[in-house]
C-alpha cells in the first residue's frame, strides 16, 4: 500500500512510502544504499524502475523512497494513493558502504541524493557529503545537513570548488561514493583520479543504463555449440528469442535480475543496474537484456 508526500517546493520529487499489504507483516531489512525494483503500472508491459531506499534499514515497517517525476513509470508511481497496491522486489544492494573504510566522501547531484542520504544517516560523523541541486529541487537537504558534515550548493561553481578541496584533504583509507547525472559522475571520478585516488576506492551508482555505443559480436552457446551473431542494434535477449532459446526475464531494463546468465568466456560490457561492482569485475554472469560483449566473442552457459 502507498502513501505519497511532496519533498521539494516545486513538488517534482515525492516521498513514496510502501507498506505491506497486510498490516503488521514484516519487511526484510536491507543494507544502507539499497534499492527496490518497482513495477510501475498495472499491465504486462509496465516498466520496472529501481528506487533507492531512504528509510531505516533495520526491521523497517515500510519502505520509503524518493521519486522524481521523470518518465511514465515514475509519474504513475507518484499518482498512487493510500490503499493502492504496487508490486516490488526484495531490496538489493549495489552501493553498500565499505565497512573497512576509514571515512566516506559522498557526492550527489539532484535526485542522486537518495542513496547518499541513506549512507549519510548510517555513517554519521565518519562521512562528508557534497550535494548540488537546482533551486527548488533540494530534496532532503536538511536531513543530510543534520546527519553528517555536509556542503550543499545550488551553483556548479560552488560545488566544484568545494569538491576539489575535499578530494585533496581526505585521510588515507577514504572511499568515494558518487550518484547523480552522468556528467557529474564522470567529472567527479576524473577529478578524483587526477589527484591520485585508486580505482578500488571509487564507487558509483546510476539510475539509467549507460547510453554507450554498441558493437557487433558473436555469441556462443556452450551447451549446444551454436554461434549466433549479435548486431549493434540487437540485444542478446532479442537474439536468443529469435533462436528459440528460453531465458527467464521480466523488466528488460537490467534492474530485476531475472535474466542473469552465467558467462564462461569473454569480457562483458555490463549495462545493468543489478550486479555489484565485485560481480561486474568477476564477469562470470550478465543481464542478457541490456549487457553485451566487450570484445568480439562471448560464451554463455546456455
Amino acid at each position: 500500500m502507498v502513501h505519497s508526500t511532496a519533498v521539494t517546493p516545486d513538488g517534482a520529487v515525492r516521498r513514496i512510502d510502501l507498506a505491506p499489504q497486510r498490516s503488521g507483516d514484516a519487511l526484510p531489512s536491507f543494507v544502507p544504499g539499497s534499492h527496490v525494483v518497482v513495477r510501475c503500472g498495472d499491465d504486462a508491459s509496465a516498466p520496472y524502475n529501481a528506487y533507492s531506499l531512504i528509510g531505516a534499514p533495520h526491521a523497517p515497517s515500510l519502505y520509503s523512497c524518493a521519486v522524481l517525476a521523470v518518465g511514465a513509470g515514475s509519474r504513475w508511481l507518484q499518482r498512487r494513493r493510500p490503499g493502492d497496491l504496487v508490486e516490488i522486489h526484495t531490496p538489493r544492494s549495489t552501493f553498500a558502504p565499505v565497512l573497512r573504510a576509514r571515512r566516506h566522501l559522498l557526492v550527489a547531484g539532484g535526485i542522486g541524493i537518495t542513496p547518499i542520504l541513506s549512507l549519510a544517516r548510517w555513517l554519521g560523523s565518519t562521512a562528508e557529503v557534497h550535494y548540488v541541486h537546482r533551486p527548488e529541487r533540494g530534496a532532503f537537504a536538511e536531513d543530510v545537513a543534520t546527519s553528517c558534515d555536509a556542503r550543499i550548493s545550488t551553483t556548479r561553481a560552488g560545488f566544484e570548488s568545494g569538491l576539489a578541496d575535499a578530494l585533496t584533504r581526505q585521510p588515507l583509507g577514504t572511499h568515494l561514493f558518487v550518484c547523480g547525472p552522468t556528467p557529474l559522475v564522470e567529472a567527479t571520478l576524473s577529478a578524483a583520479r587526477a589527484v591520485g585516488w585508486p580505482e578500488s576506492r571509487l564507487h558509483t551508482e546510476a539510475f539509467t543504463r549507460p547510453d554507450a555505443p554498441r558493437r557487433s559480436f558473436v555469441l556462443e552457446l556452450a551447451r549446444s555449440g551454436r554461434t549466433l551473431p549479435v548486431s549493434s542494434d540487437e540485444s542478446v535477449l532479442d537474439v536468443l528469442d529469435t533462436a528459440a532459446v528460453s531465458v527467464d526475464r521480466q523488466c528488460r531494463h537490467g534492474v530485476c535480475g531475472r535474466c542473469r546468465t552465467p558467462v564462461i568466456a569473454g569480457a562483458v560490457d555490463h549495462r545493468d543496474l543489478f550486479l555489484s561492482d565485485d560481480e561486474r569485475t568477476r564477469s562470470d554472469s550478465m543481464m542478457v537484456c541490456v549487457s553485451r560483449a566487450a570484445g568480439d566473442r562471448l560464451v554463455v552457459d546456455l
